[in-house]
């Protein structure tokens, strides 16, 4: 008769247990920190990437919009005592405006009016227009072929007065007058359905203001003048201003202008920043969201309280029609 030997027990210890629990739960915490981080900042760099998509198309229809200020480009056969259209110059019947650009350090009153009405509301973000002489070539063309305004929206015809043409023997009144159109575009920041955005008002008859870019929170506007107003051919920039500097600006000429429209014809350089914000929260403490604005300056915490991202953005637009 053979002895019968119990068989010996294996397995895991409970102490053993309890380190491979422990184990375990360590790699889980560390896989879950690993993956919430690089979620986390996954939805930062797609903010990023929104805002800065948000800015280059802000920049890029300002930009574009302020180059095109004070074209009133020389027409073919015209006299060369009258050799343009009569856009610019004394408001009257055969001036449409006195203004080629216009600002203000706040927001416009009402951005429907005419440039020359314009006024500022002393509150908000930094406002600007631009006139300039629009045709299918400089503008989109409406359906019906014709100039637009910032909207896309056909503006209306201005008939010139005492525009002379060259028949190719003489000089004569032209008749009829030939008719010309004019665009005024107006930028500001407003809120559209609770979100900051970049505005535009088209002059086009009809028309309302409407949002062209979404979370531009604020905008703010410097204005480079000539360094010597007297002499035209001087195009040494002689600094910036704000719109309420150049309006209160006691030009150093031996004839001080003080009309707006001659102070503002001596821009010759804008420069923009805008405040642009990610569409949603992203960043967990107010700490995480500081960020420098136009000045250069650190916000403090309590400025900005609702954990998005914010970044300035700026260029400096030279206008074409001054320097050319």
């Amino acid at each position: 008769m053979q002895p019968s030997f119990m068989k010996r027990q294996r397995g895991l210890s409970l102490i053993e247990l309890l380190v491979s629990l422990t184990i375990g739960l360590v790699l889980m915490v560390a896989v879950m920190s690993a993956y919430l981080g690089a979620s986390s900042a996954s939805r930062v760099a797609e903010a990023q990437g929104r805002m800065n998509e948000d800015a280059q198309a802000a920049l890029n229809m300002l930009t574009q919009q302020l180059r095109m200020a004070g074209a009133n480009p020389r027409q073919p056969n015209y006299a060369t005592d009258t050799p343009r259209n009569p856009v610019f110059g004394p408001v009257g019947a055969a001036t449409p405006t006195g203004y080629a650009i216009r600002g203000c350090d706040s927001t416009f009153t009402d951005p429907a009016v005419a440039m020359t009405a314009l006024a500022c509301s002393g509150t908000g973000s930094d406002a600007v227009a631009v006139a300039y002489e629009a045709d299918a070539f400089n503008t989109v063309r409406s359906t019906g072929g014709n100039p637009t305004d910032c909207l896309g929206n056909e503006v209306p015809t201005t008939n010139a007065v005492g525009v002379k043409m060259w028949t190719g023997a003489s000089v004569v009144l032209a008749a009829p007058q030939p008719a010309f159109r004019v665009a005024e575009n107006k930028f500001y920041i407003a809120d559209s359905a609770g979100v900051p955005s970049l505005f535009c008002k088209g002059n086009a008859t009809g028309s309302t203001a409407q949002a062209l870019v979404e979370n531009v929170e604020e905008m703010h506007i410097r204005y480079g003048t000539l360094n010597d107003p007297a002499v035209v051919t001087d195009l040494r920039l002689g600094g910036y201003m704000t719109a309420t500097e150049l309006n209160n600006w006691s030009m150093p000429v031996t004839t001080p202008a003080t009309d707006g429209p001659t102070k503002w014809a001596k821009v010759v350089t804008v420069r923009i920043c805008i405040i642009v914000r990610s569409a949603e929260p992203i960043v967990s403490d107010t700490t995480s969201q500081r960020y420098h604005d136009c000045s250069g300056s650190s916000t403090p915490n309590a400025t900005k309280t609702d954990l998005r991202l914010r970044r300035a953005y700026s260029t400096t637009v030279v206008l074409r029609n001054r320097v050319s």
